[in-house]
């Protein structure tokens, strides 16, 4: 028997000391990574959490084995990481959020779920399996995030400013009018006038008929009564803001 095959014999074998602090140390590792990108982009849950989420889902994992190797009862080793998963779904909708017509946070609330799911991987042992998803995971996160930017580079937000005679009608028919064409409006913000209200907001659409979208929902804006002006910027300075 080689060096290592002796080495993953004792780490893989029944989980003592060495064994669960590197379970625990991979699963801190998975956390550790997804949670960095997370943290790094401003989202709800960051490293600290998925740290914690990954590392209470492993040893979760180890008790589990534990429980099986020293009692000799013939319950499931996976049992109590079934709760964890189901459990954790409660966690990632606390990262969730609505705003107006938009829905934030699915990403970050599947990134808790899977790092979950890669902890009770690192507790059973399944390096493999726990590393590579962790790498695959962080390349959806930024590489794919990328490549869904480049693919889909007509949907980018743009900012709408609106001069309006009645500001509660027009807010209101923004989110009616955006939900009916699949648009994405964000970032309002609103000043007195001489002549009225001047609101600011971006707005997105995505998709193949993303233009269509934008067009309908531009003149359903453009020819409503108590609206005065309406025109598109692509800068922010340029909007006033």
């Amino acid at each position: 028997m080689t060096w290592t095959e002796l080495l993953n014999t004792y780490i893989n074998s029944e989980p003592g000391i060495l064994a669960v602090v590197m379970r625990l140390a991979c699963a801190m590792l998975v956390g550790l990574v997804i949670g960095t990108e997370r943290e790094y982009t401003h989202r709800p849950a960051g490293m600290r959490t998925h740290i914690l989420v990954a590392l209470g889902a492993c040893a979760v994992s180890i008790l589990g084995e534990y429980i099986i190797m020293h009692y000799n009862t013939n319950s499931d080793p996976a049992r109590l990481s079934a709760q964890v998963v189901t459990g954790v779904g409660f966690l990632g909708a606390g990262t969730i959020m609505r705003e107006g017509v938009n829905v934030k946070g699915l990403t970050t609330a599947a990134s808790v779920w899977a790092v979950a799911c890669l902890g009770i991987a690192a507790g059973f042992g399944h390096y493999a399996l726990a590393i590579t998803g962790m790498v695959l995971i962080l390349l959806t996160l930024t590489v794919f995030e990328w490549l869904q930017g480049f693919m889909f580079r007509g949907g980018h937000r743009q900012y709408y400013i609106l001069e309006s005679s009645d500001i509660a009608v027009t807010l209101t028919l923004i989110n009616e009018v955006a939900a009916r064409e699949q648009g994405d409006v964000s970032e309002f913000s609103a000043e007195t006038t001489a002549q009225g209200h001047r609101i600011v907001f971006r707005a997105k659409f995505g998709g193949r008929h993303r233009k269509k979208h934008r067009d309908q929902f531009f003149s359903a804006l453009a020819g409503a009564e108590q609206t005065l002006s309406l025109h598109i910027s692509e800068e922010a300075v340029q909007a006033g803001l």
